[in-house]
């Protein structure tokens, strides 16, 4: 795909968001540094036998133990609350 200024304010205007003439100028500018960076990259000797990572580093994962945590009272935590129905905390309604 060749970049061009036609191709760059068509996808301004797929995108919605209307390009002036100095700011298609600025991106086709950028894509084709990025052209040119990307054309190096495949000049690398054997580059289309390398397979592509998805996450550059490797990483064990390591899973925390469980541990028991004592909870508070339910009834205890309760009486914080102005309004209490059985179990529950009541709360004002904020969608109409």
């Amino acid at each position: 795909m060749e970049f061009n200024e036609e191709l760059i304010n068509k996808f301004g205007n797929d995108l919605l968001i209307g390009l002036t003439n100095e700011e298609n100028k600025d991106i086709l500018k950028e894509f084709k540094a990025i052209e040119a960076s990307m054309n190096l990259i495949n000049e690398i000797d054997g580059i289309s036998k390398i397979e592509p990572m998805h996450y550059p580093f490797i990483v064990t994962p390591t899973l925390r133990d469980d541990k028991i945590i004592e909870n508070e009272e339910v009834n205890d935590l309760l009486k914080n609350s102005d309004k209490v129905n059985d179990r529950e905390i009541e709360v004002l309604k904020v969608v109409e």
